[in-house]
């Protein structure tokens, strides 16, 4: 696969099916909780944001596939610097601050998955050469 628009969505792909999964696993712990009164119940501003952050993306699989070299370059060095930054700081920052997380195991590892995959697009965006997109 030597085509970078093509690898960069795949790699947003990934991140999505990460992203979802780690979410459905949360759930299944939520449920399967003798606690289930007691989970957490999230304002609308919080469930907006999380829609938002999941149609990043979303958005992104096909941006990667349509916008011309410079922007999809600078969108996918954008977003995935966001996301890299918004789950690295959600997931890492609070136990290295002293902060109780209620994190499973299971949602560390697909965060660490996650992380390392954005910030994979983010190097490949950046190394991304005109010249490449020139020849495609």
């Amino acid at each position: 696969m030597h085509d970078t628009k093509e690898r960069l969505s795949l790699f947003w792909i990934f991140a999505l099916l990460n992203y979802l999964y780690a979410d459905v696993v949360a759930l299944f712990d939520i449920v399967g909780s003798p606690k289930l009164a007691d989970a957490p119940h999230l304002p609308p501003w919080a469930l907006i944001g999380s829609a938002v952050l999941m149609e990043i993306p979303i958005a992104m699989i096909v941006v990667c596939r349509l916008l011309p070299f410079r922007a999809n370059r600078l969108a996918n060095i954008i977003a995935g610097a966001f996301l890299t930054l918004v789950n690295g700081s959600l997931t890492f920052v609070p136990p290295l601050v002293g902060a109780r997380t209620p994190a499973l195991p299971e949602y560390l590892f697909f965060a660490t998955i996650e992380t390392v995959c954005t910030s994979v697009i983010v190097w490949q965006a950046w190394t991304w050469s005109g010249v490449e997109a020139a020849v495609s």
